[in-house]
């Protein structure tokens, strides 16, 4: 069993590659593997260990370190290992708006438990908006949720500013595990609109407390499990599209190799895509849809750059 955690912290950081160096370092020590995003504003991370003593230990250096008495980590398991190593990558933002001056306080901004985000969405009728991807959108989301379609983070403000929403509309706002909000409801706060409410901890959190209620489908996550269902465990419908990178679950045998790949729904469309496990193979079977070759190594999933 490997044992996951996310967090993140909003938190003026002076002394960044000292940062660097501790986060290494307890990583080592207690042989921790994930990513953690490191900047002049705070931490970003995903992490997981084999040994939930060692996870544990490895929390608890992060509070001493950073003198903090509580933080929100969101843990859940998975059989196989989500990370191969750890990596730290030092940023300008621990997650990307475009804007390096826009930064949280510490003080909560109009956060709301699960339990609050269910009354508000059945009582208020608010505007409620996905802040995330589209591809993470087309695997789950919840119920009645805007999709802003876009391909980064840093597209959302322009989303807003193209729709017909007046700046007194109540809206509410989520993404996977928070981060993404705490920075979109100062975007939307600075361009005049009054009421607007952020789901506390992201869909995580919501799932932890409220499976199976008003969020449907699963949650797309930025590593080698590609996704976690309503209780948190790892997808078994999606993998990450060998053609596109993107999740899909429509299982082929490959033409060129008869290797078995699950493509995504926009490349089940694509002729030269469809019926073939990997770039090479699709090129290959292009030149010469007759000739056959061996099958494929297996592949590893997940996007280990980037992160909630």
């Amino acid at each position: 069993m490997h044992y996951i955690t996310a967090y993140y912290k909003f938190i003026p950081i002076e002394d960044v590659n000292q940062a660097k160096e501790f986060f290494n370092e307890i990583s080592q020590k207690t042989n921790t593997r994930g990513l953690v995003i490191l900047a002049e504003e705070g931490f970003n991370s995903t992490v997981s260990n084999k040994s939930l003593e060692n996870l544990y230990q490895y929390k608890q250096a992060v509070l001493n370190y950073f003198k903090l008495e509580t933080l929100s980590f969101k843990d859940s398991r998975a059989e196989k290992a989500p990370f191969r190593d750890f990596v730290l990558k030092v940023r300008p933002e621990i997650v990307t708006s475009g804007k390096t001056d826009l930064r949280p306080l510490n003080s909560a901004n109009n956060h709301l438990s699960p339990a609050a985000w269910d009354q508000m969405m059945a009582r208020e009728n608010p505007v409620l908006i996905d802040t995330r991807n589209w591809y993470e959108y087309r695997i789950g989301t919840f119920k009645g949720a805007l999709n802003p379609n876009t391909e980064k983070f840093s597209e959302f403000s322009s989303y807003m500013e193209s729709q017909n929403i007046t700046r007194d509309q109540k809206i509410m706002i989520f993404c996977t595990g928070g981060i993404r909000c705490e920075k979109g409801i100062l975007e939307l706060q600075e361009k005049g609109f009054s009421q607007i409410y952020q789901l506390e901890g992201g869909i995580l959190n919501y799932l932890n407390e409220k499976p199976r209620e008003n969020f449907e489908g699963e949650c797309f996550v930025f590593d080698q499990r590609v996704a976690v269902d309503q209780n948190l465990k790892p997808t078994q419908q999606y993998t990450l599209c060998p053609h596109c990178g993107q999740p899909g679950k429509t299982k082929i045998d490959c033409h060129r190799c008869d290797t078995p790949m699950q493509i995504c729904e926009d490349c089940i469309k694509l002729e030269w895509k469809k019926d073939t496990c990997s770039k090479n193979c699709a090129h290959l079977f292009k030149l010469h849809p007759g000739r056959k070759s061996a099958r494929q190594a297996p592949r590893s999933t997940g996007d280990e750059d980037e992160i909630v």
